[in-house]
């Protein structure tokens, strides 16, 4: 490359070195555009046009006929071309050239030489930053990009949300005394009578032997051998009408009954489930009930419920007053009609990056021979991004075809879970930066996974499917799983978002959709110049940013101001 410089920039200083004829350099140089713009439209139709042989200057096909001839005979064909070139123009063309040329002494293209090997090591320092004038160039900032950088799906919440709240209650023990009288009956079991005392409020408390209906005395013990019925004891909490009581005794009964209502409302409530049970009053355990010594393990309970409650909800107020939002769909949340929780979806634009720094264009274009500087006017070609584009995908479609399933650009499915209008939010994604530091992150509840789906998605890996209720109660969502299908780059991403809207293809629901990739005939069908690639176009334009603008033409232009102070006598 270097000697190439060399080459270029002697030939060129030579061509300037001619002595001028009456021609003044500016009408040279008028001349030279004019040419070039009158040879450009041919230039242009030559290099698009298949070449064939009537456009091939002095083609004769009779003169072909006999090459396979000459070819076994070289000093016929090297005699033939000495005769031509005596009548041929092209060749008295260079010949007449070559004579009439300017002549240079040795010491002179030594001269030129090196001083086009000293620009050539770093052309950079005596072109770039450099006015016509030869004054300090400006350096103008470029406007802001009218191609987006992208956008991100933001989503918010409205309807209902079931909020868990705790409650208590209290349940204690009561105790009470009462006077109970028992009225004691016999009754012979044999006695069909005994069914008398088949009552409530009889109970068999004991039996003994009947009375000896015959027996003898042997000394002083008497045996029976003749016993009567055997007798039935009942003890009954009332008289029993046609008996007579044998004895009427009083007595005094402790009883004992939970008493639960403070926590009837909550056991009531559909809304509320019993947690916990807690003794909270156990000493002491015997206790003096009107004069009666009473022990029980536990005199009291704290009970605990989890009781939810459904309150209106909605966090889409900074979204809707966000201009720059558009509003794409609602997805309800749960299977009820009307729906009880839904997501509503916006598209928002990606927020610039807080280190993008200014661009800027500078008038570094200038081209200078001997002293005479000519600005260098370019034409940017919209298009060079577009075939840049457009290979790339090539590529990458290359290198992520599966020949197994002969599909391209296959996703993996991601997912991250989040509550219903709740605080901790690991799913917000691309536009909302998350709090550096995974381990943090991971304490407040964010799995490792949703952290590095976060990451992908701010990177411009993920296209977001939709969200889906994976937890509710009472028919409120408590819980959204969203569901992301991630590439292996940008470019795949895109690809896929707006190649299934052309197909159409859309994704499928979010619990089923499972980031399959473009069959080779569904890939055929796209039309990629239907596309915005404006994401990947803003990488190129920050790829191609020169940093230190000002400082390196600052520079330069005092490498010039050196230069020519040195070669001025």
């Amino acid at each position: 490359m270097k000697a190439v410089f060399k080459s270029l920039a002697a030939a060129l200083l030579a061509i300037n070195s001619i002595p001028a004829a009456a021609q003044t350099t500016s009408d040279a140089k008028a001349d030279g555009k004019a040419f070039g713009a009158a040879i450009m439209d041919r230039a242009k139709d030559a290099a698009t046009t298949a070449p064939d042989a009537a456009r091939v200057p002095g083609f004769d096909p009779a003169a072909t006929q006999g090459l396979e001839g000459l070819a076994s005979n070289p000093d016929r064909i090297e005699g033939a071309a000495r005769s031509a070139a005596t009548t041929n123009p092209a060749v008295r063309a260079i010949e007449g050239s070559m004579r009439s040329r300017a002549k240079f002494s040795p010491q002179e293209i030594e001269s030129i030489l090196a001083r086009s090997g000293a620009i050539s090591e770093t052309p950079l320092d005596y072109t770039s930053g450099m006015t016509v004038s030869g004054s300090a160039g400006n350096c103008v900032p470029l406007p802001p990009g009218t191609g987006s950088v992208g956008t991100y799906m933001a989503t918010c919440n409205t309807g209902y949300t079931a909020e868990q709240k705790s409650a208590g209650c209290q349940v204690t023990l009561d105790a009470s005394a009462t006077t109970v009288t028992d009225y004691l009956y016999y009754c012979p079991r044999l006695d069909p009578e005994c069914t008398t005392f088949d009552l409530p409020i009889c109970q068999l408390t004991g039996s003994h032997p009947g009375p000896c209906l015959q027996g003898y005395k042997e000394g002083t013990r008497f045996i029976c051998t003749e016993p009567g019925d055997p007798i039935a004891e009942y003890t009954c909490s009332a008289p029993v009408t046609g008996a007579t009581p044998i004895s009427v005794t009083s007595r005094q009964v402790v009883s004992t009954i939970r008493n639960e209502s403070q926590c009837a409302p909550l056991a009531s409530d559909s809304n509320c489930t019993l947690g916990t049970e807690v003794c909270t009053d156990s000493d002491p355990v015997t206790r003096i009930v009107d004069g009666i010594a009473v022990t029980q393990p536990c005199w009291a309970w704290q009970r605990g419920y989890t009781c939810t409650v459904r309150t209106p909800g909605n966090d889409c107020g900074e979204l809707e007053a966000n201009g720059a939002c558009k509003f794409v769909r609602e997805d309800c949340l749960t299977d009820d009609s009307p729906c009880s929780t839904a997501e509503r979806v916006y598209a928002c634009p990606v927020p610039a990056g807080q280190n993008t720094g200014q661009q800027y264009v500078c008038d570094g274009d200038v081209y200078c021979i001997d002293g005479s500087c000519e600005t260098i006017q370019r034409e940017a070609n919209d298009e060079f991004k577009d075939a840049v584009v457009a290979l790339n995908a090539m590529d990458q479609a290359r290198r992520e075809f599966d020949p197994a399933t002969m599909t391209l650009f296959k996703g993996t499915r991601e997912t991250c879970s989040s509550k219903v209008f709740g605080i901790l939010n690991c799913c917000k994604g691309k536009g909302f930066p998350l709090i550096p530091g995974i381990q943090l992150l991971v304490m407040l509840g964010c799995s490792r996974e949703e952290v590095l789906l976060h990451e992908r998605d701010v990177q411009g890996l993920c296209a977001y499917v939709g969200t889906y209720c994976s937890s509710s109660f009472l028919g409120v969502c408590l819980t959204k799983k969203k569901v992301y299908c991630c590439f292996e780059s940008k470019l795949s991403r895109i690809l896929q978002e707006q190649g299934r809207a052309q197909l159409p293809k859309p994704w499928a629901k979010p619990k089923t959709e499972q980031c399959l990739g473009f069959t080779l005939e569904e890939f055929a069908r796209l039309d990629l110049s239907r596309m915005d690639f404006s994401e990947v176009y803003a990488e190129f334009t920050d790829a191609a940013r020169l940093p230190d603008e000002l400082q390196t033409s600052e520079l330069i232009q005092q490498k010039i101001r050196d230069y020519y102070e040195r070669s001025t006598p």
